[in-house]
């Protein structure tokens, strides 16, 4: 039966198709952030462009802006979508998620005030993105707890650690302290909750590839299975790299970590190596974020072994080719089932893929060979292209009414949510 037509209302409309489910408001902001702020960051660069003279300097500005306030609304828009599709509950209504839009809002406007009043400016900063992660718990957390097997607790436990480290941040950046070295620590977390989502995601994408590739030429193969040990190894060891970074440890301990935190990511993709069915794009393209995982540890390790190149290309290689591509990719496939839009057959989808991936590679080429500038230059305009153009394609979706009868955040009809 399909839905009866109706008018959407104004944007900050309840109505409005922007509530019907969770992702779309965090998911939209993520997109528009992703491409704004690295405009403003490449024309502060490139052109003298003035940035908000945040506590801490333009450095503090364009690391906290990408990690904190792209990454936070992408982890929001998830997570609020993901745990009542992992715990069989009903979606989060429109109410919460609208709160917690004005807590990421305010939170961006506050810090890029900070410039103007310091302690105010980043007093209410950091209680706006305390409140928006812990609030995340707060909805979550019944859920995860009385699922009965509690398989997803650690979706918990890694928003506390988010919340621990921003207000660690906020703490130092208003006694005038060293802030940036939390966004590092921030960065590491990133990518343990990255590791952490894509075992959920990969048992999804990786069984449907080999589903398909059954289905075409008749050959039965195992399913995938994202083993824990070789999760959990891979969790250790890039906590216990991340640690030693943010407590200053001597470099070759770094060093040696973060080559720990290569291994342990490799031995992850042998749980990958299914054949044919991982040639598919989602499956390859998700192999590539942790490709790009095992190649920055890998990056850090020879930077600070030989101190041949700076350990800021590995950084790069994890915050473009890791944090950038994972969350463009997830957009993707959350954004459009959950929206009941099928998401294959979109040669986009690759070319933005294709460009991050390129970023990626040319923002650690410049930490190498010069002409770093055209290298850096290049590679902002990479990745606003792909978010550019993500957004071209994938805003409309957002903003407009389901035009497959269901509701909220039903995935495609026919296939699993």
């Amino acid at each position: 039966m399909k839905a009866i037509a109706t008018r959407p209302g104004a944007l900050w409309q309840l109505q409005h198709p922007l509530w019907l489910c969770p992702f779309r408001p965090f998911f939209a902001l993520a997109l528009i952030w992703a491409w704004f702020v690295m405009l403003l960051w490449a024309g502060f660069l490139f052109m003298g462009w003035p940035l908000p003279a945040v506590p801490g300097g333009p450095f503090v500005w364009h690391a906290h802006e990408l990690l904190v306030g792209f990454g936070s609304a992408a982890i929001a828009g998830f997570v609020l979508t993901a745990v009542p599709e992992f715990t069989d509950t009903p979606a989060f209504g429109a109410a919460p998620v609208r709160r917690l839009v004005a807590l990421w809002l305010i939170g961006r406007v506050a810090f890029w005030c900070s410039g103007w009043w310091p302690v105010a400016g980043l007093a209410l900063a950091g209680a706006a993105h305390l409140a928006l992660l812990l609030g995340l718990t707060g909805l979550l957390a019944p859920r995860l707890w009385r699922d009965p097997e509690r398989r997803h607790l650690s979706f918990i436990w890694m928003l506390v650690l988010l919340a621990a480290l921003l207000a660690g941040f906020y703490a130092d950046a208003l006694r005038a302290g060293e802030p940036l070295r939390w966004l590092h620590a921030w960065l590491g977390a990133l990518v343990a909750l990255i590791i952490v989502a894509m075992s959920r995601i990969s048992m999804s994408v990786v069984n449907a590839s080999i589903d398909a590739q059954v289905l075409l030429d008749g050959l039965e193969r195992p399913p995938y299975l994202a083993r824990p040990p070789r999760r959990n190894l891979a969790l250790l060891a890039v906590a216990l790299y991340t640690a030693a970074e943010f407590l200053q440890a001597p470099g070759q301990v770094t060093a040696w970590l973060a080559l720990a935190a290569m291994c342990a990511v490799l031995n992850l993709l042998n749980d990958w190596h299914v054949g044919r069915p991982l040639l598919r794009r989602w499956p390859l393209m998700l192999y590539g974020v942790y490709g790009f995982m095992a190649l920055g540890y890998g990056a850090i390790a020879l930077a600070r072994l030989t101190q041949a190149l700076s350990p800021n290309a590995g950084v790069h290689l994890l915050t473009t080719g890791v944090l950038g591509l994972n969350i463009y990719i997830v957009v993707c496939i959350a954004g459009y089932t959950h929206a009941g839009v099928e998401k294959d057959g979109r040669p986009w989808v690759l070319w933005g893929a294709l460009a991050l991936m390129l970023a990626a590679m040319l923002r650690a080429l410049a930490y190498i060979a010069a002409p770093a500038a055209l290298w850096m230059g290049l590679a902002a305009a990479l990745w606003c292209a792909a978010f550019i153009l993500q957004s071209a394609h994938m805003l409309p979706v957002f903003l407009r009414p389901r035009a497959d009868g269901q509701g909220g955040c039903a995935g495609v009809l026919g296939k699993p949510g």
